[in-house]
């Protein structure tokens, strides 16, 4: 089987090919020891390539082994992860839930405290405001006392006690209360009134003296008569004259003295400055005794009732009936006469001091200011 030749080689003549000289053989060994050093240098080349393949494929080997390395060890990292995520996880759901049933106690807790403190609050202020109800009651019951009485003592007493009390109990809300009773203490000691009980008992004395007041018309007690109601001395008193005398010599003597009294008596010179009081008749003295008690009782009621103008007008009148119509010489009318002008001088129309300032404080109190 011939093939033709390529077309890019140069085609000879025959001729010129059968004529030439034969050519030299040293050009085909120069182009074989170039082809060798060809072979040569493509064998070292396939060589070196060889050896780099080689220590290219044993270092990706080793990169491969550390790659499965890595790969192993994280995996393994990664499932501990996901172990630790996993107990972590139940861990936060564990807190979560111990931390709601905290928190719920917590609160529970805290509803049990503020119901605690609500139930203190409002035993404490029930309590303040028993205090003050009852401090409230007992000043206006000294008040109503210290009216009829005309006495501030009951006063003074009730705002004292109230004064304990509130120190007793150690309340700031009633620190107002309790210097405001202070203050009214104070004006209490600084005023003055009727001794209202001492001359009710003075008009009460008065009374009971009136029946034994001698009128002014009344005729003497005869000495004769003095003689024989004192003739039953009393033990241990001054010997009477007719003392160691026989019996009929002291009848003797009291029967002269009797006479002698009785003729004495006889006639009376007086003066006269009230000439009705001379004509009163003996059965109206009775009378006369009881308009005196009437007046001093309608004084002693005035004196009651706080109308002191009324009373005073009353003891003016008794004072002027006595005057006029019982005897100014007998010591009992004196008496009576300067206990009257004693009772008129001690009658002052001064007003009770109001606690004005004390229950005001009190009914702040009370209102929860």
């Amino acid at each position: 089987m011939s093939s033709a030749p390529p077309d890019d080689l140069p085609s000879t003549p025959p001729a010129a090919a059968v004529g030439a000289p034969a050519v030299s053989p040293a050009p085909s060994a120069a182009a074989t020891g170039r082809s060798g050093a060809m072979t040569l240098l493509l064998g070292t080349v396939a060589v070196a390539a060889l050896v780099s393949s080689g220590l290219l494929w044993q270092k990706l080997s080793a990169i491969q082994e550390q790659l499965a390395r890595q790969s192993a060890d994280s995996g393994a990292l990664a499932i501990e992860a996901r172990t630790m995520a996993r107990q972590a996880e139940e861990l936060v759901r564990d807190t979560a839930a111990r931390l709601s049933v905290a928190e719920a106690r917590v609160s529970e807790v805290a509803l049990q405290r503020s119901q605690l403190e609500e139930l203190m609050q409002s035993l404490s202020r029930s309590r303040d405001e028993n205090l003050v109800v009852d401090i409230e009651s007992a000043i206006r019951l000294a008040q109503q006392q210290a009216q009829l009485t005309g006495s501030l003592e009951p006063l003074v007493a009730a705002l004292k006690s109230a004064n304990q009390r509130i120190e007793r109990s150690a309340q700031p809300r009633l620190a107002p209360v309790q210097r405001a009773i202070g203050r009214d203490l104070d004006r209490l000691t600084r005023a003055t009134v009727t001794d209202t009980a001492g001359l009710l008992a003075r008009l009460d004395d008065l009374v009971r003296q009136v029946d034994d007041l001698p009128v002014l018309n009344a005729v003497a007690q005869a000495a004769s008569t003095k003689r024989l109601s004192a003739g039953t001395a009393a033990p241990g008193s001054a010997p009477a004259p007719t003392e160691g005398l026989a019996w009929w010599q002291a009848a003797l003597q009291r029967s002269w003295e009797v006479v002698r009294d009785e003729a004495r008596s006889l006639v009376r010179v007086s003066r006269i400055d009230q000439p009705e009081a001379i004509l009163l008749a003996p059965e109206q003295t009775f009378f006369l005794r009881e308009n005196l008690k009437f007046k001093l009782l309608n004084a002693r009621l005035g004196i009651l009732a706080r109308q002191f103008e009324s009373a005073r007008a009353d003891l003016t009148a008794a004072t002027a009936a006595l005057n006029k119509y019982f005897d100014p010489a007998s010591r009992r009318t004196q008496n009576v006469a300067s206990t009257l002008q004693q009772a008129q001088a001690s009658m002052k129309a001064a007003e009770l001091p109001r606690l004005d300032e004390t229950l005001s404080a009190l009914a702040t109190a009370a209102a929860g200011r």
